[in-house]
């Protein structure tokens, strides 16, 4: 790692962290936990696996690491915590195309806040990505979207400020650590979603699939997103993640046999295009 630059970096770090994140909603699929239950445990596993890793690498020092990050790291504990909550409830109360459609929005809130507060505009291939990749997650769920329910429309699109806010926070604190912030936020999602649990029973094939979807596609892949964002624009970041749209229906359809729809492939394929060129293009420069 010390041999590539900050592009290189960072476009490395988000894109190994949606690949990670990908076979998520194939694991959600598989499991037969309640939805405030995978809440709990997507909460409580990365919380102490993340945490007993950084005290033994950073032993008390994490304390100390936590306590300096200041404001940055109050705004990333209520942003991360915030989006892992309103996700899981957008979906309940609205079409899930709606809510991933709202989140889609994520790269462009980036990109806007971005340039507000970090005076960091993003150049003219980043903003033509985003709208390509924009218009073509449109597209996939295009036959799905409804007018749906208020209430979760906006708690989607509360998520994908959430994002977007977290993102930038941690572009703009390139020289503090923010995972022990994460942790913290992982914590109190667990927490919170202990008054809604209806039980913490984990059964049969829930006793493996629950804790290895919970290490592998929550706890590597946040410790990796909190710290993409300190070497490329948030609004690059948040790029990559479109790409869980549609590499993870393609893992539900080669293990449970649940065919993708035509405009998710054909939109999927515009998507992986557009942020491979995008990519190549900037790792050129750079």
């Amino acid at each position: 790692m010390n041999n590539l630059n900050d592009q290189q970096k960072g476009s490395l770090l988000a894109f190994i962290a949606v690949m990670f994140i990908t076979p998520d909603s194939l694991f959600i699929r598989l499991s037969n936990v309640d939805t405030w239950g995978l809440v709990f445990y997507r909460g409580i596993i990365p919380f102490f696996t993340v945490f007993f890793g950084m005290l033994i690498i950073y032993k008390l020092n994490f304390f100390k690491i936590l306590f300096t990050s200041g404001y940055h790291g109050l705004i990333y504990v209520g942003t991360f915590s915030v989006t892992n909550i309103t996700f899981v409830v957008s979906i309940q109360n609205t079409d899930v195309a709606n809510t991933l459609v709202m989140i889609a929005t994520a790269p462009m809130l980036s990109a806007i806040l971005g340039a507000i507060f970090l005076k960091e505009s993003p150049d003219r291939k980043t903003w033509i990505s985003i709208l390509i990749t924009f218009f073509a997650i449109i597209y996939i769920f295009s036959d799905s979207l409804k007018i749906g329910n208020f209430f979760g429309d906006i708690l989607g699109l509360i998520t994908a400020l959430g994002l977007a806010i977290g993102a930038v926070t941690i572009r703009s604190a390139k020289s503090k650590n923010l995972v022990p912030a994460a942790v913290v936020g992982k914590l109190l999602v667990a927490t919170f979603a202990l008054f809604f649990i209806e039980s913490f029973v984990l059964a049969d094939d829930d006793l493996i699939i629950v804790p290895l979807m919970c290490i592998l596609c929550v706890a590597i892949p946040f410790v990796l997103v909190t710290i993409a964002p300190r070497f490329i624009p948030a609004a690059e970041v948040n790029l990559f993640f479109l790409l869980e749209t549609i590499i993870g229906p393609i893992w539900v359809w080669l293990i449970i046999k649940e065919q993708p729809s035509l405009e998710t492939l054909q939109g999927g394929i515009i998507i992986i295009l557009t942020i491979a060129i995008h990519s190549f293009l900037k790792l050129k420069n750079s």
